[in-house]
């Protein structure tokens, strides 16, 4: 069966530069990524040259400003971008999403020497990026978490464990949240850690339902030493920094779960229109039919709220609580939308002959990651609490 080509309804809301964008991610993503898909996925492997080449193609740093090296695009193009690499590789189009997470940092929160250092060599996909939050005790409760930094002269000395860190191992630059006062969330800082450190280390890689091309690694810091210069922002501020790079996060992983969701239905699309059963294609069975119907509006429903949260935090307004709805339906609609795929397939989509056992299970992780799905339930009912008591 050849490569679904069917274009996503929500085409028609993107103006003639993004179109050029989306067809460019498209081509880079192909060419790229696709040859080796099966392969990396069985062998757990992480190729990062591939990330090279994609930034070399501009695909690293599309919200990054063009200053320091990035398209300067805003947030909706990154949405095209991700969702065109999602469609073929979760992996890597999580991977970009991941080393994006410090050049955002960086631009809110670092100094002009910190961009300088950094951000041209992350949005080119030279330098590899890392984001340092959850601990083996502080997953969703992240202010309680205990990796420690203690002045000492005109350096901090980091120490603890990081879990599920996408890029462990990889990362030329580890964005670390650590405690630098006292118990909750005023006391923990932001630390630019170079990957090469004295004391950084690398335990587990963990072996992954999916998703298996994206590294995830236990990283050990035993005496980091890292200048203070290497403080993001002021002492205190690091929880701010994180809830920051969350919440646009939750955008970007929005952005690949409805990639998955258009990869599961081209393929199972293009499959039911082929399959043929008691003297006819099997989409004209409405059991099939209208499993696919759902999975569409599914899908065009998850593309649009991930492109309004972009579209309000491109234009400077409040976007934490669409960020989370986003997050939240996009997710589940990835991970109804590629299990009904494999329905759709039988058989054959139970096999790894072809890709939606793939979606499938790189789309649970989906509803985990940057808050688990029940985290951005709570998000979005603490905004409407607020709203509603002051109606």
């Amino acid at each position: 069966m050849s490569a679904p080509t069917a274009t996503p309804l929500a085409t028609f809301e993107l103006d003639e530069d993004l179109l050029t964008l989306q067809q460019a991610a498209r081509d880079a993503a192909t060419s790229v990524l696709a040859g080796t898909l099966k392969e990396d996925d069985e062998q757990e492997r992480f190729r990062k040259e591939y990330i090279h080449a994609l930034g070399e193609l501009g695909l690293c740093g599309v919200p990054t400003p063009e200053r320091w090296g990035g398209l300067g695009l805003g947030y909706r193009p990154y949405t095209v971008v991700l969702e065109e690499i999602a469609r073929v590789s979760a992996s890597y189009a999580v991977s970009v999403a991941v080393t994006g997470l410090p050049q955002m940092i960086l631009v809110n929160f670092g100094d002009d020497a910190q961009r300088e250092r950094w951000l041209p060599g992350l949005a080119s996909g030279e330098l590899l990026g890392a984001f340092a939050l959850s601990e083996p005790w502080s997953g969703s409760d992240a202010a309680s978490l205990r990796a420690t930094a203690v002045k000492d002269g005109g350096d901090y000395v980091l120490n603890g464990t990081k879990f599920w860190i996408t890029h462990g191992g990889y990362a030329d630059l580890y964005v670390v949240m650590a405690r630098t006062g006292g118990p909750g969330p005023k006391g923990v800082s932001a630390f630019l850690v170079e990957g090469d450190a004295k004391g950084l280390s690398f335990a587990k890689k963990e072996e992954k339902m999916g998703m298996r091309a994206s590294p995830t690694v236990e990283v050990v810091m035993e005496d980091v030493r890292v200048p203070a210069s290497s403080l993001l922002g002021a002492e205190g501020t690091g929880f701010q920094v994180a809830m920051s790079a969350l919440d646009s996060g939750r955008i970007t992983i929005g952005a690949v779960s409805v990639g998955l969701c258009q990869a599961a239905l081209d393929v199972s699309g293009q499959y039911a229109t082929q399959r043929r059963q008691f003297g006819q294609a099997i989409v004209d069975f409405q059991g099939v039919g209208f499993m696919l119907a759902d999975m569409a509006c599914k899908t065009e429903a998850a593309r649009l709220l991930v492109h309004k949260a972009a579209g309000l935090k491109d234009a400077g307004r409040a976007y934490s609580e669409v960020a989370a709805m986003a997050k939240c339906v996009a997710t589940d609609a990835a991970m109804a939308v590629t299990q009904d795929a494999v329905q759709v397939m039988g058989g054959y989509g139970y096999t790894r002959e072809y890709p939606v056992e793939r979606y499938m299970r790189d789309a649970k992780v989906m509803q985990i990651v940057e808050g688990t799905n029940q985290v951005q339930r709570l998000v979005i009912s603490r905004h409407l609490k607020r709203r509603y008591e002051q109606a």
